[in-house]
């Protein structure tokens, strides 16, 4: 176990520096900061002062080792739009995401583990079916859609929920909906294939042989072995709540990361937009590592193999 937790440790430390290479050099070369931040119809000398004072000027991987060097020290610099210290204005908003990725979380496997175990018991009948069209129809509808729709029919039409903003539970209500229902559909293909290839296994029959009731069957025995994969895509899939709430967070103007990625990237704020990439980044690349490490935890043939 130790020899595999190492060799993933390090191949997540090749992963992380990659990224964060791939996130300074895209974002730099997306467009010219300096031109960006002297305003249309700023005069040359303008433009080259605003370079030397930000230190673009210098050569790239000259800029990639000072930014990394302070990025390690926690240091990711000012903000060039909102004035004040990045890695503050970043940990600031961070609460809100990571309370957003955990109740979409929770409501996807509060509907998907149901609905996984039903398709199951009842395979290739009108009730399978209907579950694998919701799974369908999950992945299939742009989420910043249904955010809309959700909107015109709770907050619109019934007037029972508020549209935007972070300050009470009721504002997490339509992004936790519209985020869980998408991640939803793979939780419960997994429950479903988990459940019927356990149904079919020679210890269930056994169970049932012993006059053993359906539900103990399901919920004893067959449930908690088909739960196994659920753990680590679980892992997988809050990195990538975390990372792919920019779109729902613009929507419903959540306090949050991805509103505040939305922001810098509307108003070229390179400081800003670096450090939230890295960290969601970082972050995803930290709960792959979690993942890999709990899966052969639970299973020791990956380990091994």
């Amino acid at each position: 176990m130790l020899a595999f937790t190492l060799k993933r440790l390090g191949l997540a430390v090749v992963v992380a520096i990659t990224v964060s290479v791939l996130a300074f050099l895209l974002l730099r070369i997306s467009g010219d900061t300096a031109t960006a931040l002297a305003g249309e119809g700023a005069r040359v000398e303008d433009i080259e002062n605003i370079r030397r004072l930000y230190g673009l000027d210098r050569p790239l991987m000259v800029q990639y080792l000072d930014w990394l060097g302070k990025m390690l020290r926690g240091d990711f610099g000012q903000s060039l739009y909102f004035k004040s210290d990045v890695t503050a204005l970043v940990f600031d908003k961070l609460p809100t995401t990571l309370w957003l990725a955990v109740f979409s979380l929770l409501f996807a496997l509060a509907i998907s583990v149901p609905l996984g175990v039903l398709a199951a018991v009842h395979p290739n009948s009108w009730v399978d079916r209907l579950c694998l069209l919701l799974a369908v129809c999950g992945q299939a509808l742009p989420n910043f859609f249904f955010a809309l729709v959700l909107i015109m029919v709770f907050a619109v039409m019934l007037q029972a929920l508020p549209v935007s903003g972070s300050n009470t539970w009721a504002h997490f209500v339509l992004p936790t909906i519209t985020l869980g229902y998408y991640v939803a559909p793979a939780f419960m293909r997994l429950v479903r294939a988990g459940m019927i290839d356990v149904l079919a296994s020679d210890y269930i029959r056994t169970a049932r042989a012993k006059g053993l009731s359906g539900p103990s069957i399901i919920l004893k025995h067959a449930l908690r072995n088909a739960l196994v994969p659920i753990v680590a895509l679980t892992v997988v899939q809050l990195g990538f709540l975390l990372g792919g709430s920019v779109v729902i967070e613009t929507v419903f103007a959540l306090d949050g990361l991805g509103y505040l990625a939305y922001q810098s990237i509307s108003h070229q704020d390179l400081p800003v937009t670096q450090a939230v990439v890295t960290l969601v980044s970082f972050f995803y690349v930290g709960l792959t590592l979690a993942a890999d490490l709990l899966n052969a935890w639970l299973d020791p043939r990956i380990r091994v193999g």
